[in-house]
């Protein structure tokens, strides 16, 4: 929309307070794995749109990793159109709910609105995310008109962000498309990465299903570089173009003493163990997780926060996040540093494992800690962490699980003559996700190494226009 829909002035919208999310009271939540947030009712959506200042040069737009039409969908919300809302942002993101509810808007659409320059920004993550509820609830969602349909066929490898984009993408142009999923359940690490009490698994499924409305056919259990490798995809399948998104599922550990004790878990395994088999639902499914009274957790992202809260809802009395920097330079989410904080988990900054500690049976016992400083700047732009002159300490715990990091599984790589990889085993990739392969395109966690779920749809959804216009100019030799 071009014209203006709120009569309000402006200075009487950057009067209203931002509206909150309905949550979970902490003492309930830190027990069970119900989501946190009932995100924002109709009334607080309507309170919360007014605050727009529907911007002639909307920057929101230009700070959104997949260039959704912000503006345009927060009027329609003031309108009370919210199907025309949700439609709206579907034209750039196929995956709204999830987005709505994991994506880092604070450090992008919402970190450059203009309104927060002086005020709290528009909780624009909030109101994606109640449209695309309102849709689920009241059941009106209808999946677009296809108008072509082509004859190439194209293969997805990973169902995972990136893979689930692009496979929307592709299939919205009329392409034939074949997700290959090498898990019995498709999501990738939606699935196995992310736990319930931040992405419930019934909305996850139904953006699978809408996906699976567009056409797109769906492989499980199928491990591509093993099952079929991707030069027999080209020669024996027939498909015109691949996409990778096989993610970054090998944990990466800190190579320090007692790593190899037992109750010591990378955060990959912990999490698919829990999220993915259902752990914390022992014994109903059969994947039991032995969490002991004190647990530890190393890392500051989002992996090492989901961790943490996980384990405090498995039972832990005492739920450690060690860091080494401060809580300045962490990279998780605010927010959820604000919920794992509410929940009582126990922050540890500025501190660095040098070891992990066993008894006579193998069985992890305690950790030894470094107390750190922060230095000069280093590669990542963030001060860099240095042992202090205080002497190490001991804490007791009977579990550590590490989230320090993870690259990508190398079987495609292995198995695939001239793709050139990087640093890790990520394949390397051009700015529109061509890999050194003719006709082989990849994004995500597998070229970038691990990133954010929005940064990964990024790349599934240029690699989907890509793999069009290389179609395109192979039809047209």
């Amino acid at each position: 929309m071009k014209t203006n829909v709120n009569k309000l002035k402006p200075s009487e919208r950057m009067k209203i307070p931002r509206q909150v999310s309905i949550e979970q009271s902490p003492d309930e939540r830190k027990h069970n794995f119900n989501e946190v947030s009932f995100g924002v009712d109709e009334e607080r959506a309507l309170i919360e749109a007014a605050r727009c200042l529907e911007c002639q040069n909307p920057v929101c737009q230009d700070g959104c990793p997949v260039s959704i039409d912000i503006r345009s969908f927060i009027q329609m919300i003031y309108l009370k159109d919210y199907i025309g809302a949700v439609n709206k942002i579907r034209e750039s993101n196929y995956l709204p709910a999830i987005c709505g509810r994991v994506c880092p808007q604070e450090e992008q659409c919402e970190k450059v609105c203009t309104l927060g320059k002086k005020h709290d920004p528009v909780a624009i993550g909030k109101l994606e995310r109640f449209v695309a509820d309102y849709e689920f609830k009241h059941n009106l969602f209808t999946p677009p008109v296809i108008k072509d349909n082509r004859p190439e066929k194209i293969a997805v490898v990973g169902s995972g962000p990136a893979g689930l984009t692009c496979a929307a993408e592709l299939a919205k142009l009329g392409y034939k498309v074949t997700v290959f999923e090498a898990l019995h359940a498709v999501g990738g690490v939606l699935r196995y990465g992310i736990p319930e009490f931040r992405l419930p698994r019934n909305i996850l499924d139904l953006e699978i299903e809408r996906i699976k409305a567009l056409g797109v056919k769906v492989e499980t259990n199928f491990l591509v570089g093993r099952t079929a490798t991707i030069d027999e995809f080209l020669k024996e399948w027939d498909f015109d173009a691949i996409f990778l998104g096989t993610g970054a599922g090998t944990p990466q550990f800190m190579e320090i003493p007692g790593e190899s004790l037992n109750g010591v878990y990378s955060a990959n395994e912990f999490l698919t163990r829990v999220n993915l088999m259902k752990a914390y639902k022992f014994p109903e499914y059969d994947t039991p997780v032995k969490i002991g009274k004190s647990v530890a957790v190393i890392g500051g992202g989002n992996t090492a926060m989901d961790a943490v809260r996980t384990s405090k809802r498995l039972g832990a009395e005492h739920a450690y996040l060690i860091y080494r920097r401060s809580r300045t330079e962490m990279p998780a989410r605010l927010e959820e540093v604000h919920h794992a904080e509410e929940e009582g988990i126990e922050f540890m900054m500025l501190t660095n494992p040098t070891r992990i500690l066993g008894d006579q049976n193998g069985y992890v016992n305690a950790i030894e800690c470094q107390k750190m400083v922060l230095g000069e700047p280093d590669e990542s732009g963030r001060r860099k962490p240095i042992p202090s002159n205080e002497p190490k300490f001991i804490i007791e715990v009977q579990n550590v699980i590490e989230a320090v990091g993870q690259s990508p599984n190398p079987i495609i790589q292995s198995t695939t003559p001239g793709l050139k990889t990087g640093r890790k085993g990520v394949v390397v990739t051009n700015d529109v996700q061509h890999t050194s392969r003719a006709g082989i395109f990849a994004g995500g966690d597998l070229s970038r190494g691990g990133a954010t779920v929005i940064l990964a749809m990024r790349d599934g959804k240029i690699a989907a226009k890509e793999i069009h216009q290389y179609l395109q100019q192979k039809n047209n030799k």
